[in-house]
């Protein structure tokens, strides 16, 4: 690609110029608008100039005569003060020079009344002049003006400065842009390296973190969040992959052996086999609606149906759905609520997790259990609380708890996805779940955001 045409596709070289040549018009208005003005205020205190001047000698005109101010004129152009720029010229009734320093000239009918801008004839020169007409009481002219050439001097020094600032203000936009381009691009390359590196296969690569405190030091550090949550994802995408392929190999094999067993059987030795087979498909069944209900939670379809949830209402349904199973096994469930608390949600879903919480709690808290549900407010949380004095769960497993298909204890039955479903269900409400060791027993804390 031609240099300046890949130059020109840099989207931060064309931002650059475009606002450089933005300040560059910005700057040329105001210099323009200083030109004019300072002119402006040049030109106004010599047209003063030469009416107080023009005046002056009128005055004396009509007091003293035309040979009296034929003198004035000769002792000002002789007395030293502003003789490189004042102009005189007096004529006599027949038109004809009687003292001054012009050449006599047309002029226009204006400059009976105002002061007109003429080229004239000053000491054998051609120069621009500032001019005003008087008429004497004797027939005669009277010229008074101001030679121009010390102020075409100062607007020419005035219009090179401006000319000069202007070439500099175009140099340093475009040397601007190229910093700009050249700035964005040092910032931008580590990002695009990263994304290479990812689309390569290294899920592990981050975009390096500025000491600079700036925008793309945030943005950099959203990105490897990002980037993080990815990486979680497809670790566990992987790891459910495994611990699917892992755990329904073994009922498969199970079906398998039983139903080849069951063939050379008599009818009621293979309906036993089949029974076994279907009790085995009917798990797996349970497994796959576990599995598609953590996927939908997840994907944050229903995330649209979210409304004000009264947790008391909530909790004190739930809790009494499950205190017959409470009393059949001697387990006792207390509750301590905080009335009015309100969370922002899915009442079903956030049923679903709760009835996840007790059932697990009651399935390890075993015989004469004490469990304890409570609700309270956090900040801008509504927490909800469960707690068992069960077995516990040790230090080490206490991360690995709401991963899809871990069991503490195997010798239960389930199939380690309802704290997986809880962990999916808070996810999608935008809070925060954890597990901690309640000596005895485990404590699980959920703060999702107030309604």
């Amino acid at each position: 690609m031609n240099p300046l045409r890949r130059l020109w596709s840099s989207v931060a070289f064309r931002l650059a110029l475009n606002y450089g040549a933005l300040v560059v018009v910005t700057m040329a208005v105001i210099l323009a608008l200083f030109y004019w003005q300072t002119v402006g205020v040049l030109q106004n205190r010599i047209d003063q100039h030469i009416l107080v001047t023009g005046q002056r000698l009128m005055f004396t005109a009509q007091r003293e005569g035309a040979d009296s101010l034929a003198q004035d004129i000769r002792d000002t152009l002789r007395d030293g003060m502003n003789t490189d720029t004042e102009i005189y010229l007096l004529l006599d009734a027949a038109g004809a020079r009687r003292v001054g320093n012009i050449l006599p000239l047309v002029l226009p009918r204006a400059a009976a009344s105002e002061v007109v801008e003429l080229r004239t004839v000053r000491d054998g020169r051609i120069t621009d002049a500032r001019l005003r007409a008087y008429d004497l009481p004797d027939g005669g002219r009277l010229l008074v003006g101001s030679d121009l050439q010390h102020q075409r001097e100062i607007e020419g020094l005035i219009g090179r400065a401006i000319g000069w600032g202007a070439m500099v203000a175009l140099l340093m936009t475009v040397g601007g842009a190229l910093v700009f381009r050249q700035e964005l691009e040092t910032r931008i390359a580590g990002i695009r390296r990263t994304i290479v590196g990812i689309e390569a296969g290294d899920l592990g690569r981050r975009i390096p973190i500025s000491s600079q405190e700036d925008e793309f030091a945030r943005l950099n550090r959203e990105i490897n969040g990002m980037l993080d949550r990815l990486e979680q994802l497809m670790d566990g995408v992987r790891h459910v992959s495994n611990t699917i392929a892992h755990n329904l190999r073994t009922p498969l094999t199970r079906i398998l052996l039983g139903l080849r067993a069951a063939e050379p059987k008599p009818d009621a030795d293979r309906g036993e086999g089949l029974r076994l087979a279907a009790q085995e498909i009917e798990e797996l069944s349970v497994i796959f609606d576990k599995l598609l209900g953590i996927a939908e939670v997840e994907s944050g379809a229903r995330r649209q149906v979210f409304e004000p949830v009264p947790l008391a209402a909530l909790v004190n349904e739930m809790v009494e759905f499950y205190e017959p199973v409470a009393e059949e096994q001697g387990a006792m469930i207390a509750l301590v609520i905080e009335p009015g608390l309100a969370a922002a949600g899915d009442r079903d879903l956030l049923a679903g997790a709760l009835a996840n919480l007790l059932d697990n709690a009651l399935k390890y808290g075993a015989a004469g259990a004490r469990i304890s549900v409570s609700t309270f407010t956090r900040g801008a949380w509504a927490c909800l609380m469960v707690q068992d004095d069960g077995p516990g769960v040790a230090a080490a497993d206490l991360e690995r708890i709401g991963t899809r298909f871990f069991r503490v204890d195997r010798d239960l039955p389930g199939f380690g996805l309802g704290l997986a479903s809880v962990a999916a269900v808070v996810r999608l409400h935008g809070g925060s779940i954890r597990f901690a060791d309640a000596g005895p027993g485990l404590k699980v804390t959920i703060e999702l955001p107030r309604a």
